[in-house]
């Protein structure tokens, strides 16, 4: 299939255009400015790939939790551009995409905990099990969570498990919590496009392909969400 995946959740900027099992990337660290960087980059991408947007099947964006108006913006190009070229969309978690390369640095790990900033002195989280399906690694998750740090909790057994995101940087005690309960960490982990391309490979061999009007953002604050890979 041919997917592109944006994403804009943080900090981070990227795009990604998935071509069969080859995907070209683009991705920058920006405070501000993600409006005026995405649609160079989708443009970018499409050129290399050598692809208009009509010879696309879907596009995936980072649908949150992230930062209100990244969250926002991802959503709505998504939405427009899937309306123009007549496309379905693939919403990907953002603190999905984060597990799903943490799995990608470490297939070994049983549970992945990401906790990604949510400023307001809180984390966005979310606890994701990892399972071995004919050889590929397969995400599943718990609820997503917006909590103060000392709030998040760990398991009493998580096995070999790891814990990810800016979250534990914000938060230096939550990632010793987590490093004493013999997690590996992984504190500069920023959800990108690559790893939400990859996550809507998987969804839209499931079917999981969606109509644009679809296309919404999931902020988390305003209301706890299952989360949807």
């Amino acid at each position: 299939m041919k997917i592109l995946a944006i994403d804009t959740a943080t900090e981070a900027c990227s795009v990604s255009l998935g071509i069969g099992g080859r995907s070209i990337d683009r991705y920058d660290r920006v405070e501000r400015g993600h409006a005026e960087q995405l649609l160079p980059m989708v443009d970018s991408v499409l050129a290399e790939g050598g692809l208009t947007l009509n010879a696309l099947d879907a596009i995936a964006f980072g649908r949150g939790p992230g930062g209100f108006t990244g969250v926002r913006l991802a959503a709505s190009v998504a939405q427009g551009l899937a309306f123009g070229a007549q496309l379905g969309v693939l919403p990907i978690s953002d603190l999905a995409a984060v597990a799903q390369r943490v799995v990608q640095l470490n297939p070994s790990v049983s549970r992945v905990l990401v906790a990604n900033d949510a400023r307001m002195k809180e984390v966005y989280w979310a606890w994701f099990e990892v399972a071995n399906l004919n050889g590929d690694c397969v995400l599943t998750s718990g609820v997503e969570r917006v909590s103060a740090a000392a709030d998040v909790l760990l398991p009493p057994d998580p096995g070999a498990w790891a814990a990810a995101g800016r979250g534990l940087k914000a938060w230096p005690a939550l990632a010793e919590h987590c490093r004493a309960a013999g997690a590996e960490l992984h504190v500069d982990l920023l959800p990108r496009a690559s790893e939400v391309l990859a996550l809507a490979r998987l969804a839209a061999a499931a079917g999981q392909i969606l109509d644009p009007g679809d296309a919404l953002p999931v902020y988390v604050r305003d209301r706890v969400a299952e989360s949807s890979l």
